[in-house]
C-alpha cells in the first residue's frame, strides 16, 4: 500500500530539505536557459530558513520526504507574490505542484489579505506556463530576472484561489 502525499504549512525543520528539494528541481529550469546562476540555485540556506520563518510556505510530504514546495508573501500593493513552486521530478504531473498553489494561496488570501495573486516563470518554461494557465493565471507582463533570465508575469484575483485545480 503507497502513501498519501500530504500538504501542510512548512516548519523550520524543514528548511534543510526544501533548500535541497529547490536545488534539485531547477537544475531543469536552469539547463533550459544555460544559467546555473538562477535564484533558486544560489540561494543560501540561512535566506531559505528566513523565509521559512516570515513567509507563508508550504511543503508537500510523502512520509517524512519533503517532495515538493511553495511560497508566498504579500507585497506593498496588497498582491501575494508566489514563487519557487516546485515538485520533486519523480512525482511532477500528479497535481501536487496545483495542490500547493491551492494551499498557498487559501492562506495569502484568507489570513494575509492578499487581493490578487502574482508569480512569474522563465519565457521557456511551457510546463509551468500551461499549469499557472490551467488554475486560472492570465499573462500580465515580463519583467527581466536578477540573473538576466526574460520572466512572463503572471496574476489572477485573490477570489478566483477557490477554483484552483
Amino acid at each position: 500500500m503507497g502513501m498519501s502525499v500530504t500538504i501542510s504549512a512548512a516548519t523550520e525543520q524543514d528548511a534543510e530539505q526544501i533548500f535541497r528539494l529547490q536545488y534539485l528541481c531547477f537544475q531543469s529550469e536552469a539547463a533550459l536557459y544555460g544559467n546555473y546562476r538562477i535564484d533558486p540555485l544560489v540561494q543560501p540556506l540561512d535566506s531559505v530558513r528566513e523565509e521559512v520563518t516570515a513567509d507563508c510556505v508550504f511543503v508537500a510530504r510523502l512520509g517524512d520526504e519533503v517532495v515538493g514546495s511553495v511560497r508566498g508573501r504579500v507585497t506593498e500593493d496588497g498582491a501575494a507574490a508566489i514563487g519557487k513552486l516546485c515538485v520533486h521530478p519523480r512525482l511532477q504531473g500528479h497535481g501536487i505542484g496545483a495542490r500547493l498553489l491551492r494551499a498557498a494561496e487559501s492562506a495569502l488570501a484568507g489570513e494575509r489579505g492578499a487581493k490578487r495573486f502574482r508569480l512569474h516563470t522563465g519565457y521557456r518554461s511551457e510546463s509551468n506556463l500551461r499549469l499557472y494557465r490551467r488554475v486560472g493565471y492570465e499573462t500580465v507582463g515580463t519583467a527581466q530576472g536578477a540573473d538576466g533570465v526574460p520572466m512572463i508575469v503572471l496574476e489572477k484575483p485573490a477570489g478566483a484561489y477557490a477554483t484552483t485545480a
